[in-house]
């Protein structure tokens, strides 16, 4: 068989989303996350961390020694937490009437560390059987214990838009507009959101990142720069909150309570509230 021959029957890269690197099946992504609030006043900050990038089918088996380092539970995540991750975002897609057929999904999130877990946003990337994408989903955390997720159907360089209906940041209400940025990871990872209301850019977050094959000694040394992560995520938080509430910005009651004395920033942190499916809360 000729060289062109041979070429001509080799087997080809299957479509859609790469393997992932490393022993683990899994990526690792150091990042910086940046929030920039522009309306009513200006206020920046920036923080670094590390995302992990997993196949929902083939999440990482780690050594008994690093598993308190990355756990992923169902119960971090919206649905039942006696099932999968992946039946349970199968589950939410049935009901939007979107149907992967199996096809392959991929998750970006902090894995639970130490016992803690914080995830201000999920990304899954869902593609059918054959590689092609038929959707992403957005799945915002608030410091409250609440979840809601968005179905988005972005464009070929990962846009897409949604209007805003769950509480997030207790200085916006539940109005306005987001645009999003959230193209499938490769070696590099640039994702953004941004928040509009009445035509004014009012709010805008970054993540940007480079990618490592997940296995020990990338765990490891991840950890090692960014110690307990997923804390420090919460906590860097809520002292932003304490600075605006410092300067003088107002606090927006969540949806269903009423304005007055228990609604303050620092009162609504104090009680946690419990999730539905549907992103909807109870006490």
């Amino acid at each position: 068989m000729n060289a062109r021959a041979a070429a001509a029957t080799a087997p080809t890269a299957p479509p859609g989303p790469p393997v992932l690197p490393g022993p683990w099946g899994a990526a690792l992504y150091d990042c910086r996350i940046t929030h920039v609030r522009t309306d009513p006043l200006r206020h920046a900050f920036e923080h670094r961390t590390y995302l992990w990038l997993v196949d929902l089918d083939r999440l990482p088996r780690l050594p008994a020694p690093l598993r308190p380092l990355a756990r992923f539970r169902s119960g971090d995540h919206l649905g039942d937490p006696a099932d999968t991750p992946r039946r349970n975002l199968d589950g939410y897609l049935a009901e939007q009437g979107v149907d992967l057929h199996g096809g392959r999904v991929l998750m970006l999130a902090h894995a639970r560390s130490f016992g803690h877990v914080f995830n201000p946003i999920t990304v899954y990337w869902c593609h059918d059987p054959a590689g092609t994408p038929v959707c992403t989903v957005a799945e915002v955390h608030n410091t409250y214990g609440e979840r809601h997720r968005y179905l988005l159907r972005p464009d070929r360089d990962g846009r897409a838009e949604a209007a805003k209906d769950f509480y997030v940041s207790p200085f916006f209400p539940v109005d306005g507009r987001y645009l999003m940025l959230l193209p499938l990871p490769g070696k590099r990872l640039r994702l953004s959101v941004r928040l509009d209301r009445d035509g004014v850019r009012a709010f805008t977050a970054t993540v940007h990142g480079t990618r490592r094959p997940a296995g020990p000694l990338g765990l490891l040394r991840a950890v090692v720069r960014h110690p307990l992560s997923t804390l420090a995520v919460s906590a860097h938080i809520r002292f932003q909150g304490l600075r605006l509430l410092a300067r003088g910005l107002p606090v927006q009651p969540r949806p269903g309570q009423a304005p007055g004395p228990g609604c303050g920033w620092a009162a609504q942190h104090g009680r946690p509230t419990r999730h539905r499916q549907d992103g909807a809360t109870r006490r």
